[in-house]
């Protein structure tokens, strides 16, 4: 293992209660409460045909804007990793519109599945930003979020877009 790693598992470790029977670990916050980001209104192109980067939207969401991501180079289509609100820990959970038009095949799908378990594990609530066209196949990522035990919550992006 090379000294390089020490720092990233260190910072993943740090969203990540000692075990299950504990909370995941707060840190302190610096924004303030009533935190507004314009930039949030012009992320998101409102037609719903342009591509944009998800990780824009978590960064503007998440405490001081940042945003730990876990398994980058596998399934781009849908973004997983830890962030902060408020201090407390959440698993983020997103689909990427600038990857395959954000779209979640089995691979994306069982991604996100294995890391709302893991979530689960260590009683870390989640936030899942949905900006999704279609699902290809059976999704194990929907069977994994309606068994969590943790708290959720699901941020609707943009309109699904229908074809007739």
């Amino acid at each position: 293992m090379t000294p390089n790693v020490f720092p990233w598992v260190r910072e993943l470790l740090s969203f990540i209660p000692s075990n299950n029977l504990d909370d995941p670990p707060r840190r302190p916050c610096t924004d303030p409460i009533d935190r507004a980001d314009a930039a949030l209104d012009r992320i998101v192109p409102g037609e719903s045909s342009l591509p944009y980067d998800i990780k824009d939207v978590i960064h503007a969401v998440a405490d001081d804007g940042y945003f730990f991501e876990v398994h980058e180079h596998y399934a781009k289509n849908i973004v997983v990793g830890f962030a902060r609100l408020n201090g407390k820990p959440v698993g983020i959970v997103a689909n990427q519109p600038a990857f395959l038009a954000g779209t979640l095949d089995i691979n994306a799908s069982t991604k996100g599945a294995r890391f709302v378990r893991f979530c689960d594990c260590f009683n870390i609530p989640l936030v899942t930003f949905e900006d999704v066209p279609g699902f290809c196949r059976a999704s194990p990522r929907s069977t994994a979020e309606s068994s969590s035990t943790e708290p959720s919550c699901c941020l609707l992006l943009r309109r699904p877009r229908c074809r007739r």
